[in-house]
């Protein structure tokens, strides 16, 4: 379905769905045990965590264009939320949480980028010689 230079777009996918399905399942305990005005707060926070989780996990199997994997998995849970709330008016709040899961995804793909560059197993290994 992908190269290893290209888009890993299952990965994207499923890492962009679980990620929105994530965010619901931690707000709305949140919403119904403390209360509905808690939402403003704690959607934009998840949203960015839970991004930033999965754009991480979807990087690491790549070895280029993380940040773009990362992005894309913010874009895909964002476009998940609108096409459930088939893009109603939404509080700002929410418009705000949408822009921090693109922010969530594109860190954890340069996280997932600075692992891959300092990982071990990437590295050349060293190949000692004997002396004559």
């Amino acid at each position: 379905m992908s190269t290893s230079a290209g888009i890993h777009w299952l990965r994207v996918l499923l890492a962009g769905f679980l990620a929105e399905v994530v965010v619901i399942v931690l707000v709305l305990p949140i919403a119904v045990f403390v209360g509905k005005n808690t939402l403003p707060y704690s959607a934009p926070v998840a949203s960015l965590l839970v991004c930033f989780v999965f754009a991480i996990w979807v990087g690491r199997g790549l070895t280029s264009q993380f940040v773009l994997h990362g992005t894309l998995v913010g874009v895909v849970a964002t476009l998940i939320y609108v096409a459930l709330t088939r893009g109603g008016p939404e509080p700002l709040a929410y418009l705000i949480a949408h822009a921090l899961k693109l922010l969530g995804g594109a860190a954890g793909g340069f996280v997932a980028a600075r692992r891959q560059k300092t990982s071990p197993q990437l590295q050349a290994p060293v190949k000692e010689t004997q002396p004559s």
